[in-house]
C-alpha cells in the first residue's frame, strides 16, 4: 500500500480546508471530486486513471498549488514522455503561478532559483537517476509523472526513476490510457495478487471515458472502417489475395494491413478522401476543425503528405521525430485554421490540440495502450456537440479496440510463461523482409482496393459494405459536426434502417436468380475457408455451428436470407476473435 505522507488533517482527524480555494472554481465536477480524495487520507502515492481530454494537468497542478501553498513541498518535478511535453505543462503551470523551467538539461546540474519547479523527460531521468536523485534530496519535492506507463518502457527506465524519486515527499501519476499487460513492474504503483499468479495495478481514482462522455467533457467517437480486397506477394514469392478484415492468420492479417497502409495502393488515397469530405462536413460546425494522419514511419508520413497536397491543393504539416522544429510546427497547426497534419509518433499522446476532430489510423501499432492514446487526440471536447471521427482498416483488433473504447484496463503484471493475446500479432507484424538475404524476395504490396465497411460507435456497429464514393458510404461521412451522443446514436440507427431497407428490396429480386444464390454460397465458403485455417477446424463443424446459430436449413437448401445471416456471423467472429 502507499507510504503515508506527512499530515493533512487537522486536529480532529478532518481534512483541511484548502488554501487555494480560488483554483477550485474552475475545476469539473471530476476533478474536485478527485482533489477531494486526494486529502481525504494520508499518502505518499497516487494514481489518478482519467480518459484522455478530461483534464488531468489541471488537477495535478491544482494539487501542486496547493500542497505548496501548506508548506508541504518546497520543489515540483514533472517527468513526462516527449520533450513538446515539458512546454505544455510550463505554459500550464504558469496559469497556476507554478514557475516551471521546461528548458533544462542534465549539464546544468542545479535547477535555477527562479523556478519553483522543473519540468524533465523520462529519458533523462534514465540518463543521469543521480542527479535528479539529489536534487530530489535536497527540496521537499512532488514528483507528477504525466503517462507513468512509460516508466515500464524498459526496466532500466523503471530502474532509474525508482532510483531518482525514491526519496520524494509525495508522488502523483496519471495516465489517461490502459496499461499494457507485461512483466516490468511500473515504480510506485500499488498491485495487487490475481488468481492466475500475476499481478494488477490498482489506481487510487478512475474517470473514464464513459462518465466523461456522459458529462460532455470528451467528445463521442465515430469509427468508420474501410475494407478491400488486398493483393500482395509473399517472400516466398507467391501470390495472395484477401478481403480486409475476413478470417486470416495473423501473418495474413499483418500481410493485408502492411498492403492497405500502402502510399501506392488505392485504400489510402480512398480513406483519405472519405476524410477530407468528413473534414469539410464537420468544418460547418467547427470551423477550425483539423485532420491528423498517423503513419507508421517518415517514409509513409512525407508519402501520405503527398497524397493531401495533391488532394486539398496545399501541402500538409508534417512532423517527423527526428524534426528538432517538431515542437514549433505542433504548436503552430494547434493556433491555425489549417486543416492537416501528418506525423508518426509525435502526435500520439498528451499532446493538446483541442481543435483536432478528424483522424486516420494509418499505422501498423496493434498494442491497445497507444491505440488509446492515438484516438485520445480527437476527444478532447470545447463545447458540447462536437463529435470526433477516426478512419481505420477494418482489421479485427482495431474493430475490438474501438468496440471497447469504454473499457478500463489495469496495468497487468503476467505471470511467468504468459503473453499477452496482441503479442502474436505485433510479431508478425515486425516481421518485415531481411535486406541482408539476398536469395529471398521481399514482401511487396501488389494491389489495395477500398470500400466503406461500417461505422462503430457506443459498443455497436452500423452501415454495410458499400463502395467507395457512393451514395451510402456519403450517408455516414455527411453526418452532422456537432450532435450529442444520443443524437449520433439516432442517426446511425436510422440510416442503417434505410440501407437494410435497400438493401433487402434488392435482395428480393435477386433472389429468384439462382446466380445471386450461388454467389452468397460461394462467398460463404471462401470464409468458411478462411476461418478454418485460422482455427483449424473442418469445415463442417464451422458450418454446423454456424447453422447453429443462425438457424435454417443445410446449405444446399438455404435461402439467400440465411446464407446471408451466416455470412453476417462468421464476419462477427473475425472481428471479435471467436465464435
Amino acid at each position: 500500500m502507499s507510504t503515508p505522507a506527512s499530515a493533512t488533517q487537522d486536529e480532529t482527524g478532518k481534512p483541511e480546508s484548502p488554501l487555494r480555494r480560488d483554483l477550485l472554481f474552475s475545476l469539473r465536477g471530476w476533478q474536485r471530486d478527485a482533489f477531494r480524495e486526494y486529502f481525504r487520507m494520508p499518502r505518499r502515492d497516487f494514481l489518478l486513471v482519467a480518459t484522455p481530454g478530461a483534464g488531468k494537468t489541471a488537477y495535478a497542478l491544482t494539487i501542486a498549488a496547493e500542497l505548496l501553498a501548506r508548506r508541504e513541498i518546497a520543489a515540483v518535478t514533472v517527468v513526462t514522455p516527449t520533450e513538446h511535453l515539458k512546454h505544455q505543462w510550463a505554459q500550464a503551470a504558469h496559469g497556476f503561478g507554478i514557475k516551471m523551467d521546461s528548458g533544462y538539461k542534465n549539464a546544468q546540474g542545479r535547477l535555477s532559483a527562479d523556478y519553483t519547479a522543473v519540468a524533465v523527460t523520462y529519458a533523462q531521468v534514465a540518463a543521469h537517476p543521480a542527479l535528479h536523485r539529489q536534487r530530489t534530496e535536497n527540496r521537499r519535492t512532488l514528483v507528477i509523472f504525466d503517462e507513468i506507463h512509460h516508466a515500464g518502457d524498459a526496466l532500466s527506465w523503471g530502474d532509474a526513476v525508482k532510483e531518482a524519486f525514491d526519496p520524494a515527499r509525495r508522488r502523483l501519476a496519471l495516465t489517461g490510457t490502459p496499461f499494457r499487460s507485461d512483466a516490468n513492474p511500473i515504480p510506485f504503483i500499488t498491485y495487487l495478487d490475481e488468481p492466475d499468479g500475476g499481478k494488477r495495478s490498482q489506481a487510487d481514482y478512475i474517470y473514464g471515458y464513459a462518465p466523461a462522455l456522459e458529462d460532455g467533457v470528451v467528445r463521442p467517437v465515430l469509427f468508420l472502417a474501410y475494407s478491400g480486397e488486398m493483393r500482395w506477394r509473399t517472400r516466398a514469392g507467391d501470390e495472395i489475395t484477401a478481403t480486409l478484415g475476413t478470417p486470416m492468420t495473423k501473418d495474413q492479417i499483418a500481410q493485408a494491413w502492411r498492403t492497405a497502409l500502402d502510399p501506392a495502393g488505392e485504400w489510402v488515397s480512398r480513406v483519405l478522401e472519405a476524410a477530407d469530405r468528413r473534414l469539410t462536413e464537420v468544418r460547418r460546425g467547427m470551423p477550425d476543425a483539423g485532420a491528423l494522419v498517423i503513419a507508421n514511419d517518415h517514409d509513409d508520413a512525407r508519402a501520405y503528405a503527398a497524397l493531401l497536397r495533391g488532394l486539398t491543393k496545399k501541402a500538409p504539416a508534417v512532423v517527423l521525430s527526428d524534426d528538432p522544429k517538431a515542437s514549433k510546427k505542433i504548436s503552430a497547426f494547434a493556433e491555425s485554421d489549417d486543416r492537416w497534419m501528418v506525423a508518426v509518433r509525435m502526435v500520439s499522446e498528451g499532446v493538446d490540440i483541442p481543435r483536432l476532430a478528424v483522424g486516420v489510423y494509418a499505422t501498423s501499432t496493434s498494442t491497445p495502450l497507444f491505440f488509446a492514446q492515438a484516438i485520445g487526440r480527437f476527444v478532447r471536447a470545447r463545447r458540447r456537440g462536437e463529435t470526433a471521427s477516426v478512419f481505420l482498416p477494418s482489421v479485427p483488433v482495431l474493430l475490438g479496440f474501438a468496440a471497447e473504447l469504454e473499457a478500463a484496463r489495469d496495468h497487468v503484471l503476467k505471470a511467468p510463461g504468459q503473453a499477452p493475446e496482441e503479442e502474436e500479432l505485433a510479431e508478425a507484424l515486425r516481421q518485415r523482409y531481411n535486406p541482408d538475404a539476398e536469395t529471398e524476395p521481399r514482401f511487396q504490396a501488389l494491389n489495395a482496393s477500398a470500400h466503406f465497411d461500417r461505422v462503430l460507435f457506443d459498443g455497436g456497429e452500423f452501415g454495410t459494405a458499400a463502395a467507395a464514393g457512393s451514395a451510402e458510404e456519403e450517408d455516414y461521412l455527411g453526418l452532422p459536426g456537432l450532435l450529442d451522443p444520443d443524437q449520433v446514436r439516432m442517426l446511425l440507427r436510422k440510416r442503417q434502417e434505410k440501407q437494410v431497407s435497400a438493401r433487402s428490396t434488392t435482395a428480393r429480386s435477386e433472389e429468384t436468380t439462382g446466380e445471386a444464390l450461388a454467389s452468397l454460397r460461394r462467398e460463404l465458403n471462401g470464409l468458411v475457408g478462411a476461418w478454418s485455417n485460422r482455427t483449424s477446424q473442418p469445415h463442417g463443424v464451422i458450418h454446423a455451428e454456424l447453422r447453429r446459430q443462425c438457424g435454417g436449413p443445410a446449405l444446399a437448401q438455404a435461402s439467400a436470407d440465411h446464407v446471408r445471416a451466416r455470412i453476417a456471423k462468421i464476419r462477427s467472429w473475425a472481428t471479435t476473435g471467436r465464435q
